[in-house]
């Protein structure tokens, strides 16, 4: 017998040593995470969520497999989060994200006229556009799921943290977007602190084909004032699209301390030397303050005019106007 139950022992012991060794190893990854890890797909789900945005409201699966970005500052988001997409509009990437420019992702177009049928073929699980695409909105839909996601400029800050909870939803990356988010809170917080605690004014220009343009608060650069704290050197300038046009006589009789450009030309050109330089620095604005006392900046226009918005862009944004400020 006890011959017998040593032999017994022994098999069962053996037998439970074979079941550790063959069970399966668990993989602590959790795919794409914020700070540039190769992305990976979110794990599918069968859950629906109702997504409420300023074009109306979409109905979309949780942690989507195929999804086509026309929004620049989205784009970035994702490729923080390290969440992969299949489509984009490849024309004018800004450089720093240039990686989509790769024939891996499917070119759908341009930033102002989506291609259709590319898009349809593509058969997209989520569609993410701006204010570039918002007419295009409602054929967009009937393809897949299509939420708006640019930024309101009358309450930038806002409607950029409402954007990103929203990702944050869809892709289940509630955390990560709270994090970030806050993070570029405490730098916005910062940059305000140092604008607001002098009486500098501030003025905010968009050149184009050798031509100027004023942008002021409410605008779509006015994220400067009403974010970053920038007393404006004109509150009076008119809020439009493309906005108001000026000349170097302008700039010459408001006198700002700051000047900050934006080179469309720059942007569309997809960089070299500033176009901007020679139609901003004539005998006129050289005698500005802004001017004597080099404070003219030129802000980088991919961050600026081509994307913003995004968690990379804002980021950015914050980074060069505070490095910019003497």
């Amino acid at each position: 017998m006890k011959k017998f139950s040593t032999v017994l022992m022994t098999t069962v012991l053996a037998l439970a040593l074979a079941a550790c060794g063959s069970a399966p190893a668990t993989n602590s990854s959790n795919g794409g995470s914020a700070g540039g890890t190769e992305a990976q797909a979110p794990a599918k789900t069968d859950e629906v969520l109702t997504i409420k945005h300023q074009l109306g409201e979409a109905k979309v699966k949780k942690n989507p497999q195929k999804v086509v970005v026309f929004d620049f500052g989205a784009l970035d988001t994702l490729e923080k989060l390290g969440i992969p997409v299949i489509g984009v509009p490849q024309a004018n990437i800004p450089p720093y994200l240039e990686k989509y420019k790769d024939t891996k992702y499917k070119n759908v177009g341009s930033l102002v006229e989506p291609d259709f049928e590319k898009i349809n073929a593509a058969a997209p699980d989520l569609i993410l556009i701006s204010g570039r695409q918002q007419t295009a909105y409602e054929e967009l839909s009937k393809i897949a799921p299509t939420v708006f996601v640019g930024v309101d400029n009358t309450k930038y800050m806002e409607s950029f943290e409402s954007n990103m909870k929203t990702i944050g939803q869809i892709f289940g990356k509630e955390t990560e977007i709270e994090k970030e988010v806050a993070t570029v809170g405490e730098s916005v917080k910062k940059l305000n602190a140092k604008a607001s605690s002098g009486d500098k004014k501030a003025l905010i220009v968009l050149v184009n084909g050798g031509k100027i343009s004023a942008y002021g608060p409410g605008s779509r650069f006015g994220i400067l004032h009403e974010t970053f704290g920038f007393a404006p050197v004109d509150s009076s300038i008119q809020v439009t699209t493309h906005g108001q046009s000026i000349s170097p006589e302008f700039i010459a009789q408001k006198n700002p301390d700051l000047l900050f450009v934006i080179d469309r030309d720059a942007a569309v050109a997809g960089g070299g030397d500033s176009p901007a330089k020679k139609v901003i620095e004539n005998e006129l604005v050289k005698n500005t303050n802004a001017f004597k006392n080099g404070g003219i900046v030129y802000l980088d226009p991919n961050y600026w005019y081509l994307s913003g918005g995004g968690l990379i862009s804002v980021s950015k944004m914050v980074e060069e106007v505070d490095k910019g400020v003497k």
